[in-house]
């Protein structure tokens, strides 16, 4: 690494992308204190006494949450150490991007409104946000290329070299609603026309 490069965020090697899509995954994972787990060990490898101490949790507590994570394939080793004769281990994520299946183990969108939520509930109230929203009448297929993209640019966010005081968070979702839209102008064909065959 050149002396300019920032750190590797994390510290360890990890895939690019772990799948959660059955029972035991989602449940693991959507626990407030283990996803809390999940989010710290994106910045370096971490002990459970280290967990411990950030979370401001009993060892052992933090120690089954670990174990659980661990079980589900979520959590891995991925160093060790040893201090006065014990072996310390260094725990991390397996993927940097956890897809949410619908626990069929077809890797469809997980139907969960609770993270909207859970992302307003951790935000201070007198914070300031960075945010938007927007709505668009668009073919589904063409919102899972856009959240395609999105869940890109949410990898990048966890890449960003680590500095200041305070843990960000990113929320992203591309969702129906039952919000109103016009029918087709006089003239505009109801569906979205074919693209024009090559000569």
């Amino acid at each position: 690494m050149s002396i300019n490069e920032p750190p590797m965020v994390p510290d360890y090697d990890l895939a690019d992308e772990v799948m959660a899509d059955t029972p035991e995954q989602l449940k693991a994972v959507t626990d407030a204190t283990r996803s809390r787990i999940l989010d710290l060990v994106m910045e370096r490898a971490a002990t459970v006494t280290e967990l411990a101490d950030a979370l401001d949790r009993p060892k052992s507590s933090v120690a089954y949450h670990v174990n659980l994570l661990c079980e589900v394939g979520m959590l891995q080793v991925v160093r060790t150490r040893k201090v006065r004769a014990i072996e310390e281990r260094f725990y991390g994520r397996t993927g940097r991007t956890i897809v949410f299946g619908d626990g069929k183990g077809s890797g469809t969108p997980m139907r969960r409104k609770g993270f909207l939520a859970e992302a307003h509930a951790e935000a201070p109230f007198d914070g300031e946000y960075l945010a938007t929203l927007r709505h668009a009448r668009i073919a589904e297929e063409h919102a899972n290329e856009f959240f395609r993209r999105v869940s890109e640019l949410a990898t990048e966010f966890t890449r960003l070299p680590r500095s200041g005081d305070t843990m960000m968070g990113f929320v992203a979702a591309v969702y129906p609603t039952d919000h109103p839209s016009l029918p087709p102008a006089d003239g505009e064909a109801p569906t979205e026309p074919e693209a024009e065959a090559a000569p």
